[in-house]
């Protein structure tokens, strides 16, 4: 009985420090997905919208009126982007950047 009592709490244990590890990794990534897009995206999508085209902002529904609704959707976008916007090449922004900005927006600008 005590084995079992013991082997329950370590399971236990063990479960919640992968839980609080993982929040902590999340919130870590929505971190440095809000730096690289303060580094490379505010400046034309301050606050989430958009100075260049403003009917084009970084919200949810305005996303989604541009058939773009999910993170990868964001990251095509940045790797082949319409007029007025910059190209953002994998050699400007890796793949795992690109990741954690598109998190960041998806997360941040509802």
């Amino acid at each position: 009985m005590k084995r079992l009592i013991s082997a329950a709490v370590a399971t236990f244990s063990m479960v919640a420090f992968a839980t609080a590890g993982h929040a902590l990794q999340k919130k870590a990534d929505v971190g440095k997905g809000k730096e690289l897009f303060n580094k490379h995206c505010a400046v034309c999508h301050p606050n989430g919208g958009n100075i260049i085209n403003p009917k084009k902002p970084l919200g949810k529904k305005a996303l989604a009126a541009n058939n773009i609704k999910t993170a990868q959707d964001i990251i095509k976008t940045m790797r082949k982007p319409g007029p007025g916007m910059t190209k953002f090449d994998q050699k400007t922004i890796s793949d795992k950047e690109a990741k954690a900005i598109a998190d960041y927006i998806v997360k941040t600008f509802k």
